[in-house]
């Protein structure tokens, strides 16, 4: 893995030169509003195929992410496309073999991941989200420069300009397939900066929970709703060192269904070098009926729950990582004509959490996110239609997406849990199943299948 590095001079928390600021009023082939491996992913690969693209990120570089830090299997072969798979695994990062569930009770079952995948390297790692969006970016924007394009740091977007597709005036908000997006507003040198318009026809909203092309296109243009709080997730991590049972930089991450946490959860993450990302996270609805808030139920399960009190002892947070944030989850909406919820409209695409791509039981969003950005850049390469995006992102991820958020109504009954995980923890064969489950969208499908479930639990 590298000799391990750490302190301020890592290459991660230097600026990244990305050239100069273009001029207002240049046209180009894509815009992408959003750094992270949504955008980047998108960028990418519109990039690699000859296309300019301006790529706009609101930070400015280094900046941290907040995140539980999972990069899972699917991510690895499209951060190897884009060239920075051996950067990344030469930088301190944790292997993952295997997850670690337990129930309210204290049962808990290892859930290994498949060996070959193990023996690949290729199971998955975990990494901060600095590190990993970095590096991502760094030979990103080297690849889109390359191809005649060009890169806005601190680049604020103030407004989505549209017209009526045939050059005339914006039909204005409303106006929902009327509407064609043309161009962006961005604002550069924070609140006082100048503002600088730039033209595409094909826009690719990446920036996250609080994305502006998605809330023009969502709100302004179509007047649905971006957040649902029923399928939104708050939450909160932490930066721990010497955590008892996290010192290794390969084994397993785990997740607990924590009693005084249901229906939420608490999850320790290694990243490697003795650091471990602590969080927790919970369903907005399902918050708004607690008494506490998330900080303060972390608090209390790390210094006061018989499972770790003792391993956080001798343990201490790095200072100033305590942050929250919120999580657009992929789950179903019901009576939605579009899932999750609307991606796409004339000349916009939305990737990632701007998309609400997160997987609903695992809150893991990287993966999405840089699949999401790939079918995006197809979409544009081959023209194909908003409604074609929109179908396409559903038939890829919807099945993974419906099924986490089966898993995510599950977890939230203690006693199913207890059970559920005491029976695992007992039968081998169990453990197998949802190993499969890991590594197969069809094994999947078993959990909600009564007579299959019957015969492993029962027998």
């Amino acid at each position: 893995m590298g000799a391990p590095r750490t302190g301020d001079d890592v290459s991660w928390k230097q600026p990244i030169d990305s050239g100069e600021t273009p001029d207002a009023g240049g046209t180009y082939d894509a815009i992408v509003v959003g750094g992270g491996p949504g955008g980047s992913s998108a960028a990418g690969y519109l990039a690699m195929e000859g296309k300019r693209v301006l790529l706009i990120e609101k930070e400015t570089w280094p900046r941290d992410k907040i995140c539980g830090d999972a990069v899972g299997g699917k991510s690895l072969s499209h951060v190897k496309r884009l060239g920075v798979k051996q950067t990344l695994e030469s930088t301190p990062h944790f292997r993952v073999t295997g997850i670690l569930f337990s129930s309210p009770k204290g049962h808990s079952v290892r859930v290994a991941l498949p060996e070959e995948d193990v023996a690949r390297l290729e199971a998955g790692y975990s990494l901060p989200r600095q590190q990993f969006d970095h590096i991502l970016f760094n030979q990103v924007q080297t690849l889109v420069r390359d191809a005649g394009g060009a890169i806005i740091q601190g680049g604020d977007v103030r407004d989505v300009l549209y017209d009526d597709g045939a050059g005339g005036e914006d039909p204005g908000e409303g106006s929902e397939a009327m509407r064609h997006a043309k161009g962006i507003v961005v604002r550069i040198g924070g609140r006082k900066g100048e503002e600088r318009t730039y033209y595409a026809t094909n826009i690719i909203g990446a920036a996250g929970y609080r994305c502006p092309v998605a809330k023009s296109m969502v709100e302004d243009t179509y007047g649905e709703a971006m957040v649902d709080r029923d399928h939104y997730c708050a939450g909160y991590r932490e930066y721990w060192r010497g955590v008892k049972g996290c010192e290794a930089n390969v084994g397993d991450i785990e997740i607990h269904f924590v009693d005084t946490v249901i229906p939420g959860y608490f999850w320790l993450f290694p990243v490697a070098e003795g650091v471990v990302n602590v969080g927790i996270g919970m369903v907005m609805s399902l918050l708004d009926k607690q008494k506490k808030k998330l900080k303060l139920l972390q608090h209390e399960v790390i210094h006061e729950h018989p499972l770790f009190k003792d391993r956080f002892a001798e343990a201490s947070m790095i200072p100033g990582t305590g942050k929250g944030w919120q999580l657009p989850f992929g789950s179903p909406r019901k009576k939605a004509s579009n899932q999750p919820r609307r991606s796409s409209a004339n000349g916009v695409f939305l990737v990632g959490d701007a998309a609400s791509l997160v997987d609903p039981f695992s809150g893991e969003g990287v993966g999405n996110a840089l699949v999401s950005g790939e079918m995006a850049a197809d979409h544009i390469l081959n023209s194909k239609t908003p409604e074609a995006y929109q179908a396409a992102l559903w038939a890829a991820l919807g099945p993974e997406l419906t099924n986490s958020f089966r898993m995510q109504k599950m977890s939230r009954r203690a006693w199913l849990l207890n059970w559920f995980v005491g029976k695992a923890s007992k039968k081998p064969a169990i453990q197998e199943m949802m190993t499969e489950m890991i590594a197969s969208k069809e094994a999947q499908e078993n959990l909600h299948s009564p007579w299959f479930m019957f015969k492993t639990l029962m027998f």
